[in-house]
C-alpha cells in the first residue's frame, strides 16, 4: 500500500498524481506544483527551504501558481494539514 502522504507537496499540501520524490521519497520529479509554484527536487530539499517557500507563498496570499487547476470552494488552512508532518 502506498503511503498517500507522499502523495502531497511539501510546501502547500496540495495532492499530486505522482509521488514528487518518487517511491522512494529520494528522486524529484523537477515538475511544478499547480497550486504553490514549488520545483519539487529545488526549493523543497531541506526544512529551511520548505519554510522560506510557505512563507512566500502566504505572504503574497496563497495565490495559485496555476489558476485553472483551482478547485472550487479551496481552503488553504484545509491543505496546510495535508503537508506530511516531518515537512511542518
Amino acid at each position: 500500500m502506498r503511503n498517500s502522504a507522499g502523495y502531497h507537496c511539501r510546501v502547500c499540501g496540495l495532492h499530486q498524481l505522482t509521488h514528487p520524490w518518487g517511491e522512494d521519497g529520494k528522486c524529484p520529479t523537477y515538475e511544478i506544483c499547480d497550486c504553490c509554484g514549488v520545483e519539487f527536487g529545488y526549493e523543497d530539499i531541506t526544512l529551511i527551504g520548505i519554510e522560506i517557500a510557505r512563507s512566500k507563498w502566504l505572504a503574497n496570499g496563497a495565490k495559485w501558481f496555476s489558476p485553472e487547476a483551482r478547485p472550487l470552494g479551496w481552503d488553504y488552512k484545509k491543505q496546510l494539514l495535508m503537508v506530511p508532518l516531518e515537512f511542518r
